[in-house]
């Protein structure tokens, strides 16, 4: 009887305790695997964040070309419910919603401090966007880092890209590279480096530290640094995903994700010396060296940029925009454009 009795006690005990938290499934993806260094970064974000967040998150993570993701698609999937949590190439999403291009439009910010501007000021009116049309959610908002053109001729200009195909990867990008007479060619990133030894293009338009990362040392020959943007990303989170948490475990996520924000921008502004040093083959470069001619940016290509951007980029931004969204243009003005001083008429 004694043994009875101590028997039901501890089963009583172990009913008594409380059941373990169940696991809440993350589907993640990132960006191209080529992309080593921001890969590390997300893999390793997600790698800690159930202990950031206290969750029990089964989190599954794979970079989106070894999935068979294309970038341009990252919406529709955010959308459909295909994934939890997507990393957007924003300007390669622009096809499905214009207004994303105009956070980090052509020559409009043109260095780090500018570029947070305008992220800051659009941030709100691109969530809201974000939310009605693709059900999705900012969780953050960060730059690959300066944009430069990366060439198998000698480019020392933008004068010298006339005649020449140039991989672009935005809509205003596109507008741009035609104001200064070059062809653009839309490509995926994993797509230039085999168009570029091939001939099929003679310059790509990305950061330094993408091209060093993606071998473009291998198959061009002369950097133009002259920034045209910052190459603005994303990782939004489905509306579905979002609703399976709590309101305080919303808030350990959205903690979480801005401190990996955080982290992106101060890579982006440490990187870019080091990888164009590594890509000249410079002797502070402690990895693998190229030996590409950095020019020197004429004082005259500045202004160029800036014409550009007043006679082309903001109207054919205007043109697209506002046929999908009557009030892109305005919406724009009283954001990124009060920021940084320009106004589309």
């Amino acid at each position: 009887m004694t043994r009875i009795l101590a028997l039901t006690a501890a089963l009583l005990c172990v009913a008594a305790l409380p059941a373990p938290a169940q696991q809440i499934p993350l589907r993640a993806v990132g960006h191209f695997s080529q992309n080593t260094k921001q890969i590390e970064i997300e893999r390793a974000f997600y790698a800690r964040l159930p202990q950031a967040t206290g969750m029990n998150l089964a989190v599954s993570f794979n970079p989106m070309d070894q999935i068979g993701v294309q970038a341009a698609d990252a919406l529709r999937h955010l959308r459909s419910g295909a994934f939890d949590v997507m990393a957007v190439l924003i300007g390669q999403v622009a096809r499905d919603e214009p207004f994303f291009d105009g956070l980090d439009l052509i020559g409009v910010s043109t260095n780090i401090d500018d570029l947070q501007k305008a992220v800051e000021a659009g941030r709100e009116t691109f969530d809201r966007r974000l939310q009605e049309r693709f059900n999705g959610r900012v969780m953050a908002l960060w730059p690959f880092g300066p944009q430069y053109f990366f060439c198998n001729s000698p480019v020392r200009s933008v004068a010298d890209l006339r005649g020449l195909k140039v991989r672009s990867y935005t809509p205003s990008m596109t507008a741009l590279v035609q104001h200064f007479g070059a062809i653009p060619v839309t490509l995926q990133f994993s797509e230039v480096y085999p168009s570029l030894q091939r001939g099929l293009v003679t310059c790509g338009i990305t950061s330094a530290v993408s091209a060093y990362a993606g071998n473009w040392g291998e198959v061009t020959t002369h950097v133009l640094p002259l920034s045209v943007a910052g190459g603005i990303q994303g990782h939004f989170m489905s509306n579905a995903a979002w609703r399976r948490f709590t309101p305080e475990q919303q808030a350990a996520l959205a903690a979480a994700f801005k401190g990996l924000e955080a982290e992106m921008w101060r890579f982006a502004q440490v990187s870019d010396a080091q990888s164009l040093a590594c890509l000249a083959g410079k002797p502070e470069c402690p990895e693998r060296k190229f030996g590409a001619v950095i020019s020197a940016v004429p004082p005259e290509d500045d202004a160029r940029v800036r014409e550009a951007v007043s006679s082309v980029v903001l109207p054919t931004f205007r043109d697209s925009c506002n046929r999908v969204w009557t009030e892109c243009a305005a919406a724009w003005n009283r954001t990124v454009g009060a920021a940084r001083g320009y106004t589309i008429p």
